[in-house]
């Protein structure tokens, strides 16, 4: 038998995978419907201090290694995300399924007044996006470069709610371990990676970028290998939950990424081509994995390529 079952943070989920923020985490019944489709917890799409339009159009382009987007970090403002978190959380508890709710803000202050407000709401855990990478025009330099910029904004929130925080970080940086030793010092409850990865299409007829932002985020299967590195030097830096994701569209990627030493798994761009039924697909492709290697549960794959390495 394969248990899929699991605790994070004192959250009892059936199963380790998570809707990532950003997808289809924008209404109550878009994420009640991927609860009901088999996933074990739903984050919701980040909400900043006001409401944003986002990019102009084109802002997203599905391409041969997966998919890149500059929407620009498009949502209602946090205080008109409470009502839509409220409901949503009610409807998710209804099925057993938690609520993580994503923030953002254009200073490390403003996290602050952010997780204030979005608190209100009462998510099981708030995720903190300090890692976007197509909105620098906006905001300047992501506060995931450095562990002096993602410590600050990590002890304001800290300060400021008694929820459950997870800091969402980059993989683009020299000293990934230090970052995550640095937020985890300042009270950060797990960590989250990795965020999408600077890139830019160009189209050679019309000699120009695709995007109209020019640069925009690349996920999917193209920085799997990326994501899994990230979580792997995270989890020999830090002894905190890893919500490992990037690139993941199948159980065995799913088994990968817990090997690297994540405790849940985020899934996200694999919803462009299979929509929300793809949560049930690779539960049952890991548990069938499970079975046919002799793992009985998630714990016993947790971290065994970090062992296994320094055997």
């Amino acid at each position: 038998m394969a248990d899929l079952a699991l605790e994070f943070l004192g959250i009892k989920l059936k199963n380790p995978l998570v809707l990532a923020s950003g997808i289809l985490g924008t209404s109550p019944a878009v994420m009640e419907r991927c609860a009901l489709q088999g996933a074990g917890a739903i984050t919701s799409k980040s909400a900043g201090t006001v409401p944003r339009d986002g990019h102009a159009n084109p802002v997203s382009l599905a391409w041969q290694g997966g998919v890149i987007n500059a929407i620009g970090l498009t949502n209602p403002g946090c205080h008109a995300e409470v009502p839509i978190l409220i409901e949503s959380k009610k409807r998710l508890n209804a099925i057993g399924v938690p609520l993580f709710a994503s923030i953002f803000a254009p200073t490390a202050e403003e996290f602050g007044e952010v997780a204030r407000v979005i608190a209100e709401a009462e998510p099981d855990l708030i995720e903190i996006n300090i890692s976007c990478p197509n909105v620098a025009s906006d905001f300047g330099t992501p506060f995931s470069a450095t562990a002096q910029s993602a410590a600050e904004v990590t002890r304001i929130v800290r300060a400021s709610v008694n929820l459950p925080i997870s800091v969402k970080l980059a993989p683009n940086v020299y000293n990934l371990g230090e970052i995550a030793r640095a937020v985890a010092d300042e009270g950060a409850d797990a960590i989250t990676a990795i965020n999408t990865v600077p890139g830019m299409l160009i189209d050679a007829y019309a000699a120009a970028p695709i995007l109209k932002n020019t640069t925009g985020g690349l996920s999917g299967a193209a920085i799997k290998p990326v994501a899994l590195r990230a979580v792997w030097e995270i989890a020999q830096a830090v002894d905190l939950p890893i919500i490992g994701t990037g690139g993941i569209s199948t159980g065995l990627d799913a088994a990968e990424m817990i090997m690297a030493g994540a405790t849940l798994v985020g899934v996200g761009s694999a919803l462009v081509d299979d929509g929300p039924a793809v949560f049930a697909r690779i539960n049952e492709e890991l548990k069938a994995f499970m079975l046919s290697q002799g793992y009985e549960n998630l714990a016993a794959m947790r971290g065994l390529a970090i062992r296994r390495n320094h055997e």
